[in-house]
């Protein structure tokens, strides 16, 4: 069985983690849930080819997969997402989201991996990041 991670969108950290906690049957998110796409392993990649910037500088982002829960817990956690890959995301085009899958599948980590399906996750990504706005901030739950 591999983890779960969930993308989602919420007014600020503390809802967001207020929301996360309550472990409620309701999805207040809007959540995104994609099994096996680790936002540090994945994102820090895309982010950089959207924006142009060095994977150096997305990760330097104090936001970058930022733990906002208890780090000594086993699990779930909640990471921040930058807010300059909600912005990336949010004006990208499906041909530019799929520049950026093929750009991850050449690395280490995306070796082997289907561009297709991966621009098929970022654009639903994309799409939660425009519902989001300039307003909310991005989210991944993470869960073994």
């Amino acid at each position: 069985m591999g983890n779960i991670y969930d993308y989602y969108a919420a007014t600020d950290d503390r809802q967001a983690l207020a929301l996360f906690e309550a472990d409620s049957a309701d999805d207040p998110f809007g959540t995104l849930g994609l099994k096996g796409a680790d936002p540090y392993l994945l994102l820090g990649t895309v982010e950089a080819h959207l924006t142009e910037v060095s994977e150096e500088q997305v990760e330097a982002d104090p936001r970058f997969c930022e733990l906002l829960n208890d780090p000594e817990s086993e699990g779930p956690w909640l990471v921040s997402l930058t807010d300059g890959l909600r912005d990336a995301l949010a004006a990208a085009t499906p041909g530019r989201l799929l520049e950026a899958a093929t750009a991850w599948t050449c690395t280490e980590d995306g070796d082997g991996q289907d561009p297709g399906l991966l621009a098929d996750f970022l654009e639903r990504l994309s799409e939660l990041a425009r519902d989001a706005g300039p307003r909310q901030r991005l989210y991944c739950g993470m869960s073994l």
